[in-house]
């Protein structure tokens, strides 16, 4: 093993790894020697390198040395120095352990891992040095406590392996229970499957080149690289035993990411792991695929902006709990594609739209339900608080009342929800007559345990609160009994409880009082019973905190014991909640049921984009049809000028087929949805600046991906192909995609928005193709905008009437019309000038020239070479363009 030197001078050196707590730390002569207890907290530390330890000294949270310098001006607190004679100064600061909480919450937002050290014996009767152990090390990936969680996020800890180009990934949610595996086949797969779970710490094997580039990609999460042994199959293989589950079944990287998870949490969480839900052995029906450029176009869990408002998960979250939220979310990056589990949730969905009114009675009874999910976690690991109980028992009153609720619905899925919720009436009834109505955020903060629960609480209880009123009798009997009318009943640290007699009163002092102490006014005396009342007394706080403790730890452990009906309970009521908030916003906007079935083609009438139509209201939305077949309209080319609404429009068309894919009502007036297995979207104009990619470059990534990634059951999004580079390449390139997409063998479904009015000429070879627009109307100069799709191409762009609608300055726009005309005409004027320059005031300008003005007859050879009929139209125009070139060099 290697060591360092302590850069404060101490004198003690530090190993790089870790070491077991009994090394004694080297000291170097003539330097200043460290107390026990800053020896301890050294070799504690150099066990958890990686992360800050919180050392418990009494009522504080100590950070010292590094630790307390990185940690002060995060958590806003004063950086000190501990200072004493014949020691080292060392840097600290100290957090109250009644708070800690929040002060983790910031720590781990920073990315950072707290190592928890406690007490592990009482202070006032330890024997020298208090023994002190890390119980625990708070990761941003195995936190529970709700302050540093976001009630509506899941909180993953994701372990991946590479093997090949292949990818193997667990996620856990620690907080939740909940378990999820992956197989991704190339590194695309893999970024989808991280974008979409947004992990707050992934697990990488040391060594693995990946780490470097989930860093750069995903900069929320914290990424730990673990040691080859960490990824031990053979502790998959036993915990899977342990769940009833064969693992001579499962791959052998699975094993591997598996076993890296259980032993990272055996390490860190230190706690009972028995609330992990493995998924089931049959695995989950088809799914939806998004990539991850999809997801964030259709702003489907955040805006572009990064906000939740204006989402499609912002419209759609009407739940009643945390738990419905998250569930909510997973379902709206992951739609199904299996048309029997969409048609049981749509089904569901239409029942409680139905049944308004006792649809709101259960969303009443979901209010009051809290996290269960994570509640229940937290109970199973132990770490619940007095309140954690007190909600389950209202959580349990509330179960109850659902599961009778649901037991009257006819939909499979509600009924289905209902036999899988468990009231679990014998622990209701242990917590009802157990805790106290109004239970305290900590133990000892406040009465726990109901009066009469307990009869040796209740006796303890009597004892420490009553304590003054038997001492206070004590002395009165004494008193009367001895006739000394000044005798006083004392208390000090000392002693602890005396009789006090004035001298001038000893001689009336009784025999069988027994002389503790004289002082100079009076004698103290103790006897038999006054003893007694103070082991009583005395003894009673701590006995009551004990044994109040004692039965509080009962209480959690017959909640964790309940743990698997709990869990599932919870998974339960989570699905209630997300159909309740479907049937909510279906009723609120005007949502209708969908008509899925196995064929390919979509018609929707009367379509609305959700998220346009909910910030602008219903009556200010312009509603469209869409219909695409890949036999008739497999791809609709939109044409339009800007602002017209053609975006608008793509991303509705994309957002009602999810949507009913999820199981919700959708924005039209009819809507049937042939079954999609792939959605992809090229939308919008971003560069990828850390990975040194311009806007370009991402535009052609993401169109390379969907082209490689067709399926039969495709629907492709494309908005604005080629504008990212010159004219003719855009156009070469959107024209070139369009065709693929038409002459693949895939069929893929299209809608094809371009300002590229070249493009709407290939419905004119192309059956498959055809030509819609915005439509606009001009009046007195200015554009209106109709909103409305309709059949043929768009005459004009009319991007100078929208530059005008803009605000840009009236002389640019008249120049740029000017621009506009000249552009019209021809490249060049009659004397070889770009006629782009020409101003109406330039009265030198010639007459109009042909545009070939400067070819000759060797030009115009060439022009006749020219194969028209075997050149596309793109291909021609290229042509003719390059040969212009050569002529007007060679003029």
């Amino acid at each position: 093993m290697t060591f360092e030197k302590c850069r404060w001078n101490c004198g003690t050196l530090l190993p790089h790894r870790a070491v077991t707590a009994n090394i004694e730390l080297p000291m170097e002569r003539g330097q200043p020697k460290l107390t026990p207890m800053m020896e301890q907290y050294l070799r504690l530390k150099a066990e958890y390198p990686d992360a800050l330890l919180f050392f418990r000294l009494g009522d504080f949270y100590e950070l010292f040395f590094d630790d307390a310098e990185r940690a002060a001006p995060i958590l806003d607190v004063a950086l000190t120095t501990r200072s004493r004679k014949d020691e080292v100064p060392i840097p600290m600061c100290g957090v109250p352990h009644f708070a800690v909480q929040n002060y983790l919450a910031k720590l781990l937002a920073a990315g950072l891992k707290v190592a928890i050290c406690e007490q592990m014996e009482d202070p006032a009767t330890a024997k020298g040095l208090v023994q002190r152990a890390v119980v625990r090390v708070v990761t941003p990936g195995t936190v529970t406590e709700e302050e540093c969680l976001d009630p509506r996020l899941p909180n993953y800890l994701v372990a991946l392996a590479g093997h090949g180009e292949a990818f193997t990934m667990v996620a856990v949610d620690v907080s939740t229970g909940e378990m999820q595996t992956f197989r991704a086949g190339d590194r695309t797969a893999l970024w989808d499957t991280l974008f979409r779970l947004d992990p707050r710490e992934i697990l990488i094997e040391e060594g693995e080149e990946l780490a470097q580039e989930v860093v750069r990609r995903l900069s929320r999460a914290v990424v730990t690289r673990e040691p080859a042994t960490t990824f031990d199959p053979a502790a998959a293989s036993t915990w899977l035993l342990q769940q009833g589950r064969d693992p001579n079944g499962e791959i052998g990287e699975f094993l591997r990411v598996l076993g890296a998870v259980l032993r990272y949490l055996q390490r860190t969480y230190r706690a009972d792991l028995s609330h992990l839900r493995l998924p089931s052995p049959q695995g989950e029906p088809p799914l939806l695929y998004l990539d991850r450029a999809t997801q964030r176009n259709l702003e489907l869990v955040s805006s572009l902006r990064g906000e939740v408002r204006g989402s499609l998960f912002w419209v759609l979250d009407h739940t009643r709990t945390a738990m419905g939220s998250r569930l909510l979310r997973r379902w709206l990056l992951a739609p199904l594609a299996d048309l029997r589990a969409i048609g049981a949730r749509l089904d569901a969905v239409e029942e409680l739209v139905e049944k308004g009114t006792w649809r709101q009675e259960l969303e009443r009874e979901l209010a009051a339900l809290g996290d269960l999910e994570r509640l229940s976690a937290r109970l199973s690991a132990r770490r619940g608080s007095p309140r954690d109980l007190g909600h389950l028992r209202e959580a349990l009153r509330r179960v109850e009342r659902l599961k009778a609720e649901l037991a009257t619905s006819r939909s499979s899925l509600l009924l289905a929800c209902g036999e899988e919720i468990d009231p679990l009436p014998a622990l209701r009834a242990r917590l009802e007559s157990a805790l106290v109505e109004e239970l305290p955020l900590q133990l000892h903060q406040a009465p726990t345990i109901r009066p009469g629960f307990d009869a040796f609480l209740d006796e303890l209880r009597h004892l420490a609160h009553s304590g003054r009123q038997v001492l206070a009798e004590f002395e009165s009997q004494e008193r009367a009994r001895t006739g000394i009318s000044s005798l006083k009943v004392r208390y000090n640290n000392v002693f602890g409880y005396y009789i006090e007699v004035t001298k001038p009163n000893l001689h009336l002092v009784p025999a069988h009082y027994r002389r503790k102490q004289t002082t100079a006014n009076a004698e103290r005396f103790v006897t038999p019973e006054l003893e007694e009342y103070e082991h009583r007394i005395l003894g009673a706080e701590e006995r009551l905190r004990n044994h109040e403790a004692r039965l509080f730890a009962q209480l959690v452990d017959e909640a964790a014991s309940a743990q698997a009906q709990l869990g599932r309970s919870a998974t339960a009521l989570a699905v209630l909640d997300v159909l309740c908030s479907l049937a909510a916003v279906a009723q609120k906007h005007g949502y209708v049921r969908p008509r899925l079935h196995q064929g390919r083609h979509i018609r929707i009438r009367d379509g609305r984009h959700p998220v346009v139509e909910a910030m602008s209201g219903r009556t200010g939305f312009v509603p469209n049809d869409a219909a695409l077949d890949p036999d008739e309209v497999q791809i609709m080319t939109l044409t339009g000028p800007n602002m017209a609404g053609k975006s608008t429009y793509l991303r509705q068309v994309a957002l009602i087929v999810l949507l009913a894919q999820m199981g919700s009502f959708v924005p039209a007036t009819e809507a049937e949805i042939g079954i999609v297995d792939r959605l992809f979207t090229r939308v919008g104009a971003s560069d990828n600046l850390a990975e040194g990619e311009s806007t370009f470059m991402v535009e052609m990534k993401e169109t390379a991906n969907i082209l490689s990634h067709l399926t039969p059951r495709s629907l492709v999004i494309l908005d604005e192909i080629g504008r990212g580079t010159s004219t003719f390449d855009g156009i070469s390139i959107a024209w070139a995609v369009a065709e693929y997409l038409h002459e693949s063998p895939q069929r893929p479904l299209v809608l094809f928005a371009t300002h590229y009015h070249e493009l709407t000429d290939l419905a004119r070879m192309h059956p498959r193709i055809t030509n819609y627009s915005v439509a606009v109307r001009e009046w007195k100069g200015d554009v209106i905008f109709l909103r409305r799709v309709v059949p043929g191409a768009a005459s004009r762009s009319y991007g100078i009437e929208v530059a005008r609608l803009a605000g840009v300055p009236e002389p640019v726009v008249q120049r740029a019309k000017e621009i506009l005309r000249n552009l019209e005409q021809g490249e060049f004027d009659a004397a070889g000038r770009p006629r782009l320059a020409r101003a109406e005031r330039d009265s030198t300008a010639p007459a109009q020239m042909p545009l070939f003005a400067p070819v000759t007859d060797f030009w115009r050879e060439e022009l006749a070479r020219i194969d028209v009929d075997h050149l596309t139209p793109v291909e021609a125009l290229l042509r003719l363009h390059a040969l212009v070139e050569r002529a007007r060099r060679s003029s």
